[in-house]
C-alpha cells in the first residue's frame, strides 16, 4: 500500500512534488546541525529543516521518525513536525482522517510515556494542539477522554509512566490553548469548554496530590498541571481543595517552589473573581456568590498566617528562596483580594495579622539587593490597600483609618529603614549593578512614601521632624550617617511633589540642617536635594535663605556634589530671584569660579548658567551688565578667536590637502586612522555647522573603507548618521555611504571576521544608530538585511565583550522595530529562533557572565515585541537534552522559558532570571562564588 494512504493528513498534502524531503535527508540534515562546527552549514541545515517541517511530506517523514531505533533528537524533530502541521495546516485534514490521527498519537504517547521525555512532550503539545481544533463539536469531552484513556488498566506502560504522561498532556493543554492560533471566535468557543472540563481534572489531581503513595515526581507534575490549569477561566472556590493540598506541599523542600507558584497563579489570576467580575462592588453580585468567594477567601487566610513560623526560620537561616517564596504567596492575597477582605468587617483581626505579616517582609532583614530581594515585592501592596480604604465612604473610612493609620506609621519606618545605605566599607564591594538597584529601590520607596502622606497627612512630616530633631540633638549616644540621611530622604521625597508650604515644621528642618555633620557624599547630595525641594517654601519665607545658601554654594566646588548641588542653586534662584539680590555677588563669584576651573560637566555648566540667568533677571540694569560682562567676557574672548580662524572655511581648504595625502597613502592604515580622528572631532565639535561638508566627506569615507576597512572610519559614519541621517538634504549621501560600508563588512564576514573584532564592535554600533535614528535606511532593498541579521547573531559568540555588548546592542534596537520595518519583521520571523538559540547559548555558559545583562534586554525585546513567535521558539529551542547546559532538568528549562514569557513589563526581574539561570546552568548556583561576584 502507497505510504500517503496510510498517515491521517496525506490526502489533502499529495499535490506537491516530493522534493528531497526524505526520511534519509531529515537526518542528514540534523546531524550537520546539531553536529557540524560550520556555522553556515548549521544555517542552511535549519532553513532546510524549518521547510522540511511545514512541507507535505513531513505527513509522512514525522512518524517514521518516532521510530523506536532513532535517536532522541531526530524523534523530537518528528514530533515537533507533527506539531507544526496540526496547529498551523489543520485545514488541510480531512475530517475522517480526525479519528485516525487522534488515535496514532494517543499509541505514541503510550510508547514514550517511558521513554525520551523531550519527544514525549513534543508529542503531548501536538495531541493538544489537534484537541483544541477538535473541540468542542468535533470531540466535546476531549480532556475527559483523555483521563479515562490513560488510567485504562490494560495498557502496556507502568503506571506511573502512564500517570506522568497524562499530567504532561493535561499540563501543555492549557499552555497550548495560550499560544495556539486559533480564531477569536473559536477561542471562546474553546476556553469555555476547558473551564467545563475542569471537572475532570482538578479530582485528579486532588487524589494524586492528597495521597501519601504519590511519588514526588508525580506530585510535583500535578503542582505544574494545577498552575497551568488556572491560567484559564477557573474561579476561586473550584481551586479551594487544590489550593489547600498545595499549602501542605510547601513543607516539602523538593516540592516548595512548584507550590509557590501555584498558589501564586491561582490567588493572582483575574478569572479567580470570575464568579464577580469587579469584586470591590459586591453589592451588586447575587449574594450566593459573594458569599462563596468571600468564604474561600477567610480560609485561604490562616492558610497563610500559618507559615509564619516557616517565613521566620527561613529569614534567621538566610534561605532567601523560601522567604521569597512565602512573601509572594501573603503579597498575592493581600494585594489581589484587599477590598473583599477589608468588607469583612467581622473578620477584621485576621486581615489585620495579614498586613503585619506583609510588614514583616517588607521590612526583611539585610540591605536590598545584596542581601534579600524579598522587600520590594511588597510596595505595590502598600498602593492597594491604602487605595481600597480611602474608597470607602466617610464613615467607613474613618473606622479603618483608625486601624490602619498606626500601620502605615509603621511602614514608614520601616521603609526609612530598608532605605537607608550600608556601611562606607560595605557598600564600596557592591558592585556597580547592586548600587543602581539600589537606588531603583530607594526611588520606589520615595514613591512610596509621597503616596502614603495622602493617608497620613501633616502628621507624618512632623513624626519624620521630630525623628531628625531628636537625632540630631541627642548627646547620649552619637548618630549613623546613614539614619539621618534616610530621615532627610523621607522629608526630600514628600516635599519634592507635596506642597509643605503651610507645614509648620519646615523651619526647624531649615534650622537643623547646618547642624547636620555632613563628611559623606550620599549624604551631602540628600542635604541638597532637600534644600531643592524647599525653594518655594523659602521663597515665601526668604528669611531663612541665608541658612542654606551657604552650604549650596561650598557644595559647587565639589565634583562629586555636582548634579545636586547645580540643580538645588537653579531651583533657589528660579523660585526666590527677588530676595536673592543681597546674595548675588557672592553667588555670581563663586559660580564663576567653578566655570573657570571646569568642575562640572557641559550638562550643569548649563543648569548653572540658567541658574545665574535667574538670578540676574531681578537686579537693576547696571548691576545685570556688570555681572554679565564679568560672566561671558571669557567666552567671548574665545569665540573672538574662533570666528577669526573660521573654522568651517579652514576645514574645507584642508578638506583638498586631505584628499591629496590619501591619494598617495589610502593603503596606510595610519594615515587613515589620523584622518578619520581629524574629521571625527571636527563633527563633534562644529554639529550642525559641518553640513557643507557632509558629501564630500561620505564620498572620501567610501574611498577610504573599500580601500582599508578600519573601526574608525564606522566610527565617523556613525556620527553621521546620528547627526544628519534626519535631515532629507543629507539622507542620499549618508545612506549610499551606510550601504557601502555595510557591504563591505558582509564580505568581511564571509572572509572570516574573527581577525578583527573592533571593525565588528563600530559595525554593531553603527548598525544600532542606524535604527535609532534612521530606520529607514533599512528600508533600502540593496540593503541584505538577512545577512546583517545572521553577522549579527555571529558577532554574539565573539570572545571579546566590547563586540558581543554593541551586538546584543544592535538586537535591543532592531527588535521593536519588527512591525514598523517590513525587511526586519521578516527577517525576525525567519531568523529570530536562530537569534534565540546562540543568546540561549551565551547564557548557557558561551560567554562571560558579566554580560547576562545584554543578553536579558535580547530576551525582553523579543517578548515584548514578539511574544508569539518566542512563546513557540523558546520552548522549541530548550527541549534538546543538554541544550544549553547538561547540568539543567528539564523542568528548570521549563520553569525559566514560563518565568521568561510571563514577564513582559519588567526588565530587572528579566535580568535577574537570567542571572540565576546562568548560574544553573555553570553549576554555581548557592556556592561561594556566586555570594562573592
Amino acid at each position: 500500500m502507497d505510504r500517503r494512504e496510510e498517515q491521517p493528513g496525506a490526502a489533502g498534502a499529495g499535490a506537491a512534488p516530493a522534493l528531497d524531503f526524505t526520511v534519509e535527508n531529515v537526518e542528514k540534515a540534523l546531524h550537520q546541525l546539531y553536529y557540524d562546527p560550520n556555522i553556515e552549514n548549521k544555517n542552511l541545515a535549519q532553513k532546510w529543516l524549518m521547510q522540511a517541517q511545514v512541507s507535505p511530506q513531513a505527513w509522512h517523514f514525522s512518524w517514521q521518525l518516532l521510530q523506536p531505533d532513532k535517536v532522541p533528537e531526530i524523534q523530537y524533530f518528528g514530533a515537533s513536525a507533527l506539531h507544526i502541521k496540526i496547529s498551523r495546516y489543520w485545514s488541510d485534514i480531512p475530517t475522517d482522517q480526525y479519528e485516525s490521527l487522534k488515535a496514532q498519537l494517543f499509541t505514541q504517547i503510550t510508547r514514550f510515556a517511558s521513554g525520551s521525555k523531550i519527544v514525549l512532550t513534543r508529542l503531548c503539545v501536538a495531541l493538544a494542539s489537534l484537541a483544541l481544533s477538535m473541540m468542542p463539536d468535533a470531540w466535546p469531552c476531549a480532556v475527559a477522554d483523555m483521563v479515562r484513556l490513560f488510567q485504562a488498566d490494560d495498557s502496556p506502560v507502568d503506571g506511573q509512566g502512564r500517570c506522568l504522561a497524562l499530567l504532561e498532556l493535561l499540563t501543555v493543554l492549557p499552555e497550548e490553548f495560550q499560544t495556539s492560533r486559533l480564531p477569536q471566535y473559536r477561542k471562546g468557543l474553546v476556553r469555555a469548554s476547558l473551564a467545563v472540563e475542569c471537572g475532570a481534572v482538578f479530582p485528579l489531581l486532588e487524589q494524586l496530590l492528597q495521597q501519601p503513595s504519590s511519588p514526588s515526581c508525580v506530585r510535583q507534575k500535578v503542582l505544574k498541571c494545577f498552575s497551568s490549569w488556572v491560567q484559564l477561566e477557573v474561579p476561586l472556590q473550584d481551586c479551594e481543595a487544590l489550593i489547600q493540598a498545595a499549602f501542605t506541599a510547601l513543607q516539602d523542600s523538593e516540592l516548595f517552589d512548584s507550590s509557590v507558584e501555584a498558589i501564586v497563579n491561582a490567588i493572582s489570576q483575574p478569572d479567580a473573581q470570575r464568579v464577580l467580575p469587579e469584586v470591590s462592588d459586591l453589592r451588586f453580585f447575587p449574594t450566593w456568590a459573594a458569599a462563596v468567594y468571600v468564604n474561600t477567601l477567610l480560609k485561604l487566610i490562616p492558610l497563610v498566617l500559618g507559615l509564619q513560623d516557616q517565613l521566620r526560620q527561613a529569614v534567621q537561616n538566610g534561605d532567601m528562596e523560601t522567604s521569597h517564596g512565602i512573601c509572594r504567596i501573603a503579597v498575592a492575597l493581600g494585594e489581589n483580594h484587599s477590598r473583599a477582605l477589608l468588607d469583612q468587617v467581622e473578620h477584621w483581626q485576621s486581615f489585620l495579622a495579614l498586613v503585619n505579616m506583609i510588614m514583616f517582609c517588607t521590612g526583611i532583614p539585610g540591605h536590598y539587593p545584596v542581601n534579600e530581594t524579598t522587600s520590594s515585592l511588597t510596595l505595590t501592596f502598600w498602593y492597594t490597600l491604602q487605595d481600597d480604604i480611602l474608597s470607602f465612604e466617610a464613615e467607613k473610612q474613618a473606622v479603618y483609618q483608625q486601624v490602619y493609620r498606626p500601620v502605615y506609621f509603621q511602614l514608614v519606618d520601616v521603609l526609612l529603614h530598608k532605605a537607608q545605605f550600608p556601611s562606607d566599607e560595605e557598600y564600596g564591594f557592591w558592585s556597580s549593578d547592586e548600587k543602581e538597584q539600589f537606588r531603583i529601590y530607594r526611588v520606589d520607596i520615595s514613591d512610596t512614601l509621597m503616596y502614603v502622606y495622602e493617608m497620613l497627612g501633616a502628621e507624618l512630616l512632623s513624626n519624620l521632624y521630630d525623628k531628625l530633631g531628636r537625632l540630631l540633638t541627642s548627646s547620649e549616644e552619637p548618630y549613623s550617617w546613614q539614619h539621618t540621611e534616610a530621615l532627610l530622604y523621607g522629608f526630600q521625597s514628600i516635599a519634592e511633589t507635596i506642597d509643605v508650604n503651610y507645614s509648620d515644621v519646615v523651619p526647624g528642618l531649615i534650622g537643623l540642617i547646618p547642624r547636620i555633620s555632613i563628611s559623606n557624599v550620599q549624604l551631602a547630595d540628600t542635604v541638597m536635594f532637600t534644600i531643592g525641594a524647599l525653594s518655594e517654601w523659602l521663597a515665601d519665607h526668604p528669611v531663612m535663605i541665608n541658612s542654606v545658601l551657604p552650604l549650596v554654594l561650598h557644595a559647587l566646588g565639589n565634583p562629586e556634589l555636582s548634579v545636586s548641588s547645580v540643580s538645588t542653586l537653579k531651583k533657589i534662584c528660579r523660585e526666590c530671584k527677588y530676595d536673592l539680590p543681597p546674595y548675588a555677588a557672592n553667588i555670581v563669584a563663586v559660580s564663576q569660579d567653578v566655570l573657570m576651573k571646569q568642575i562640572h560637566k557641559t550638562s550643569q555648566c548649563m543648569w548653572l548658567m540658567q541658574a545665574l540667568g535667574f538670578l540676574l533677571s531681578a537686579l537693576q540694569v547696571e548691576e545685570i551688565l556688570k555681572n554679565l560682562h564679568s560672566l561671558i567676557s571669557p567666552y567671548i574672548q574665545q569665540l573672538e578667536k574662533l570666528a577669526e580662524e573660521i573654522v568651517v572655511v579652514v576645514l574645507q581648504q584642508v578638506f583638498q590637502l586631505i584628499q591629496k595625502v590619501l591619494s598617495k597613502w589610502l593603503n596606510d592604515a595610519q594615515v587613515v586612522e589620523a584622518v578619520c580622528a581629524i574629521f571625527e572631532k571636527s563633527v563633534k565639535t562644529l554639529l550642525d555647522d559641518f553640513a557643507p561638508m557632509v558629501p564630500q566627506l561620505c564620498e572620501m569615507l567610501g574611498r577610504m573603507y573599500s580601500t582599508i576597512p578600519q573601526a574608525s572610519a564606522l566610527d565617523l559614519t556613525r556620527q553621521l548618521v546620528h547627526i544628519f541621517a534626519h535631515e532629507p538634504v543629507h539622507f542620499p549621501p549618508i545612506e549610499a555611504l551606510f550601504l557601502l560600508v555595510t557591504s563591505v563588512t558582509l564580505t568581511l564576514f564571509q572572509q572570516g571576521p574573527r581577525d578583527h573584532p573592533d571593525i565588528v564592535d563600530s559595525f554593531m554600533q553603527l548598525l544600532a544608530q542606524a535604527l535609532k535614528r534612521k530606520p529607514d535606511l533599512f528600508l533600502c532593498e540593496r540593503l541584505d538585511v538577512k545577512a546583517v541579521f545572521q553577522c549579527a547573531v555571529l558577532a554574539l559568540k565573539f570572545p571579546e565583550a566590547p563586540t558581543v555588548k554593541a551586538s546584543c546592542g544592535f538586537f535591543t534596537e532592531l527588535l521593536p522595530r519588527c512591525g514598523e520595518v517590513e525587511p526586519v519583521g521578516k527577517v525576525v520571523q525567519e531568523d529570530g529562533r536562530m537569534l534565540l538559540i546562540a543568546v540561549l547559548e551565551a547564557i548557557g555558559g558561551q560567554a562571560s557572565r558579566s554580560l547576562m545583562d545584554c543578553f536579558a534586554d535580547i530576551l525582553f525585546a523579543l517578548n515584548k515585541h514578539c511574544f508569539s513567535l518566542l512563546s513557540m521558539w523558546i520552548k522549541e529551542a530548550l527541549q534538546p537534552p543538554g541544550f544549553p547546559s547538561a547540568r539543567l532538568s528539564p523542568e528548570q528549562k521549563d520553569t525559566f522559558s514560563q518565568q521568561i514569557l510571563r514577564e513582559r513589563v519588567n526588565k530587572r526581574r528579566v535580568k535577574e532570571m537570567v542571572k540565576e539561570f546562568t548560574l544553573l546552568c555553570r553549576g554555581l548556583h548557592g556556592t561561594d562564588y556566586t555570594a562573592d561576584y
